[in-house]
């Protein structure tokens, strides 16, 4: 059976129908408050999984807000256990938006370690995979690749901090995008699992991912950098609305 058939039967629906919307809470926001205003706006505007950061009591201050699933993301697998214990459903390492301002870099071959010593410590639990954007187009695809092979059920993309948008409007929002959006065209193609597009997207953007090959979405800032609970909600909801119903695929 596939690691993916372990999932909640609402995540892997929404996989299955790619329309898989993710809210980031920040893989580095461990202020619980903020992670429970974050999940409530997530759970009641329709989204299908929050991303938390890799500790158990968020873990479980999500879940009970929310009523949705949750994936843990972090780049020490050893922090994994704990979070799976405390009920996460899924684990991801990365994304890497919050490292760059800091100088760190995350190279194909530390991935690739990571992902084999996550998967020594879990091998029984669904395992998303960020590819760093800094890489070239061509190394991310070759990275997907052995991703796959080491035993990664998901990859995501990134790349929104690496866009330079100059245009006002819908146009700079597509501009933002655009890293993100190229890789998961091109990983899509490249790799035989469900591919995530996150970062630097917003509800005009989502259908382009999809339209990509993605099977869903992850979306941070747009959500987390708010401070009313009513507005977050508000964002959720037009994210939610924005993913197109299409075509399925096989998980």
């Amino acid at each position: 059976m596939s690691r993916l058939h372990r999932l909640p039967t609402q995540l892997q629906q929404a996989l299955v129908s790619r329309r898989l919307l993710k809210v980031i809470a920040g893989l580095t926001n461990f202020d619980a408050a903020s992670v429970e205003r974050i999940s409530r706006a997530a759970g009641l505007g329709g989204a299908d999984v929050i991303d938390v950061a890799c500790d158990p009591v968020l873990v479980a201050l999500a879940a009970s807000v929310s009523g949705l699933p949750i994936c843990v993301s972090a780049v020490d697998p050893e922090l994994f256990p704990a979070a799976v214990a405390a009920g996460a459903a899924m684990v991801e390492i990365g994304n890497y938006d919050a490292f760059y301002p800091l100088g760190r870099i995350f190279d194909a071959a530390e991935v690739l370690e990571l992902t084999r010593r996550t998967r020594e410590l879990l091998p029984e639990v669904a395992l998303s995979v960020t590819v760093p954007h800094v890489l070239p187009l061509d190394q991310q695809e070759q990275l997907a690749v052995d991703l796959q092979a080491a035993g990664a059920d998901i990859i995501q993309t990134e790349g929104g901090t690496s866009a330079k948008p100059f245009s006002p409007g819908s146009l700079g929002l597509i501009e933002k995008a655009a890293p993100t959006l190229a890789a998961a065209h091109v990983i899509s193609r490249a790799v035989a699992l469900p591919v995530l597009c996150a970062s630097g997207l917003s509800a005009v953007t989502l259908p382009m991912a999809i339209a990509a090959g993605a099977a869903g979405v992850g979306v941070g800032s747009a959500v987390n950098r708010l401070n009313d609970e009513l507005a977050m909600l508000a964002v959720v909801r037009s994210l939610r609305e924005a993913l197109p119903i299409g075509a399925t695929i096989a998980v």
